[in-house]
């Protein structure tokens, strides 16, 4: 089998590609939780997780690729509960980059990793032939205090929060690559503020994921795959702003498998939920956290739709946007 563009859109292909190959000979029972990052032994509990970043083009409206390789990482970590502290940098450079270029991308990875409070402790570069391209890889280090933060911790009539709007980074980069000018912004940020604030607020958290490659029908897919329950949500609760629902619409784009790179979906009890947006609210990077939906019996998941019927959400299937992240 060719690896084609498709195995890296987060999509169905993706899936196979880990499921098939590196799920099969990696398989262990922290592997195989199959969550954003891993929770091992150490002194305590130590997070896990590693992330590589090939973004197209290394500099878009609202971030970079320096800016997103701290936030992919950090939110990975933070999606365990855990609190991120230490991030390696490893830098693949196609000869002919300029070093203004590597200079700008570093001041911005070390101004993102102060805002998340985490240290860059270790790095590495490599210098390969190519048209002056940057490639980040990243492992991140962080304290787990709460192991119970899985996917299989979905229970019957908790709500579905999300932390914002849908799209944005999706949208950033394709109206970059087309030259399509708009005031759209892409959503990179660090979720370190959110998720400290809502375990400081009491908050039981029974699952938090990141909305990213594949968008939000790909990562309620992968919940409800997990927990062996149906997740359902309302699609006038989707929160998507003007100007993302208005590209999406000319270019016939679904939002649902449309990437962020600053967003979180929160599973939560339901007698706690509306306590829980309100935390968000509060923080940075959240004014915009909504309930959309709920957990039940059954499988998938399905889309209450604006007319009132209902649709089923499937996972991306095919090559979405490539190098997104």
């Amino acid at each position: 089998m060719k690896i084609t563009l498709s195995h890296g859109s987060g999509g169905k292909a993706t899936s196979e590609l880990i499921d098939q190959i590196f799920a099969r000979h990696f398989s262990n029972p922290i592997l195989n939780m199959m969550e954003d990052s891993a929770v091992v032994d150490g002194y305590g509990k130590i997070a896990i997780t590693t992330d590589s970043f090939v973004v197209t083009p290394l500099f878009f409206k609202g971030g970079d690729i320096g800016r997103l390789a701290v936030c992919g990482t950090v939110n990975d970590l933070l999606m365990r509960g855990a609190v991120a502290k230490y991030i390696t940098s490893a830098f693949i450079i196609e000869e002919g980059a300029d070093t203004e270029t590597l200079e700008a991308i570093a001041s911005s990875m070390a101004k993102t990793a102060n805002e998340a409070g985490v240290c860059i402790v270790a790095g590495d570069t490599k210098v390969i032939e190519g048209n002056g391209g940057v490639y980040i890889n990243t492992t991140g280090i962080g304290f787990a205090n709460n192991e119970n933060i899985v996917s299989t911790n979905l229970q019957n009539g908790d709500c579905v929060i999300v932390s914002g709007t849908m799209g944005d980074h999706h949208a950033t980069i394709l109206s970059a690559r087309m030259e399509i000018e708009n005031d759209i912004q892409s959503d990179n940020a660090p979720l370190t503020d959110i998720v400290k604030n809502l375990i400081d607020g009491g908050i039981d958290i029974h699952c938090m994921r990141d909305v990213t490659r594949g968008g939000l029908g790909t990562v309620l897919n992968e919940l409800a795959n997990a927990s062996q329950k149906q997740i359902e949500i309302e699609e006038t609760a989707i929160p998507i702003s003007d100007e993302v629902k208005a590209f999406s619409k000319i270019l016939g784009l679904n939002i649902m498998h449309m990437g962020n790179e600053g967003k979180l979906v929160a599973i939560v009890p339901s007698e706690q939920a509306n306590k829980a947006v309100e935390i968000m609210k509060n923080s940075k990077y959240g004014e915009n956290a909504t309930i959309i939906g709920k957990i039940t019996n059954g499988e998938g998941v399905i889309l209450n739709t604006r007319l009132g019927g209902q649709r089923k959400i499937n996972v991306l299937i095919g090559e979405g946007l490539p190098r997104i992240c």
